[in-house]
């Protein structure tokens, strides 16, 4: 796999430099004594070599950085790090403000992010950092085609790649990524991994392909496109298609065996992570045969996610809020849901927050104050908090092209 989240370490090891074993000197052999009749000579046990010590192993600047600025952080930053959010509005410095009050690990830019004039966003998000050195993550749903921020993007999107080549969704990713990366934004929510051929389902205008051949052989052009140049999100994992239904204003449900989930829904996203894909982007979306919780929600789906696929990188939640949204009692407390997010292994809790988000239950402040709860009463361990932490830490640093020590 070519992923660049590959060096992620458990937060328990924070501060510890691995050295490479030394070994043991040998004693040094005593003279033998003179033999008999052999006057003035003697025998001697000839000298032993000495053993060489291995020098340390290197350090990985990046790692150490992550390890040093984690331990260096109190509960609360780390949980803060944790929260993507949205602020409306184009205002740099209010959404600055936003960011630095609220310690964000992340901020999700929407329609209302987007200035009159785009390419002015450049001048923007720059701003929307404290540290250079460890920059937020600024993210951005930009498929192409319906699902776009930027409205200067006209490269080709699912309903024409869908039936081109592989080679295409290569090309208009790419040049996708260089009109995020120019607008300097860092992580783009656009290649939708979901495949269905069914043309009523709500996902089928978005999927690049309605078989899972198809759709993977593309979802893979697609990651190899961004590569370098934004971070490639994987979405809606485990795949939005077994269901028609829109996940926005429901759970949609599929009672799809895990065993047909693997040969089918699965492929696209194995070959998306295959091909390197930074973040994976998990779906409110039940499937009963595996959990009747949503994906988003359960520890077994984050863990067929780490431990079947092999995905090593960010996991993210789709839209906090659509839980709530769903109208289904047993998600209307913001807080508990971020609560079973977390414990179930998510990297990172997405909110796409109104101007007023304690009118949803989701005030930053608030989210922090419930979750940092569940640290202290044993509902939720401080070794996931610091482990996602970890794993934040690493990206952003590895963003900031910076390799210096931290120094607190």
């Amino acid at each position: 796999m070519t992923n660049r989240f590959v060096r992620t370490a458990s937060a328990a090891a924070v501060g510890v430099v691995m050295l490479a074993g030394c070994s043991m000197p040998v004693d040094s052999p005593s003279e033998s004594a003179s033999t008999p009749g052999e006057a003035g000579s003697a025998a001697s046990t000839p000298s032993a070599t000495p053993t060489r010590t291995s020098p340390p192993a290197p350090v990985d600047p990046i790692e150490q950085y992550a390890d040093d600025r984690l331990a260096d952080m109190s509960l609360r930053e780390r949980i803060s790090s944790l929260l993507m959010l949205h602020y409306p509005g184009t205002d740099a410095a209010q959404l600055r403000d936003f960011a630095a009050t609220n310690d964000v690990g992340g901020l999700i830019l929407m329609g209302d992010n987007i200035p009159e004039v785009p390419s002015d966003l450049a001048t923007i998000i720059p701003q929307l950092s404290e540290d250079a050195g460890l920059p937020i993550l600024t993210a951005i749903d930009q498929e192409g085609g319906i699902v776009r921020r930027l409205r200067t993007d006209e490269f080709a999107a699912a309903s024409t790649l869908r039936t081109a080549p592989p080679e295409a969704a290569r090309d208009a990713f790419h040049n996708r990524a260089d009109l995020l990366a120019a607008a300097g934004v860092s992580v783009n929510f656009g290649i939708v991994a979901d495949q269905t051929p069914d043309t009523s389902s709500f996902i089928y205008s978005r999927v690049l392909g309605a078989t899972p051949q198809d759709a993977a052989a593309r979802v893979a052009a697609a990651v190899e496109g961004e590569r370098g140049t934004v971070l490639s999100t994987l979405k809606h994992f485990p795949g939005h298609g077994a269901s028609p239904a829109d996940s926005h204003s429901s759970i949609p449900s599929t009672d799809l065996p895990l065993a047909d989930w693997s040969t089918t829904h699965a492929v696209p996203f194995e070959a998306g992570i295959d091909a390197g894909a930074e973040l994976v982007m998990f779906g409110h979306l039940r499937f009963t045969a595996v959990d009747t919780a949503p994906a988003s929600l359960s520890a077994r789906w984050h863990n067929i996610l780490r431990d079947d696929l092999g995905f090593d990188g960010i996991s993210i939640t789709d839209d906090m809020l659509m839980l709530q949204d769903s109208g289904e009692p047993d998600f209307a407390d913001a807080g508990l849901n971020a609560i079973t997010a977390l414990a179930a292994g998510n990297t990172m809790l997405l909110y796409v927050l109104p101007a007023d988000a304690a009118s949803r239950g989701a005030a930053p402040a608030h989210l922090v104050d419930v979750i940092e709860a569940a640290v202290g009463d044993g509902r939720l361990s401080e070794a996931t908090i610091n482990d996602a932490a970890h794993r934040l830490l690493v990206e952003r640093r590895e963003l900031s092209g910076q390799t210096t020590p931290y120094e607190g």
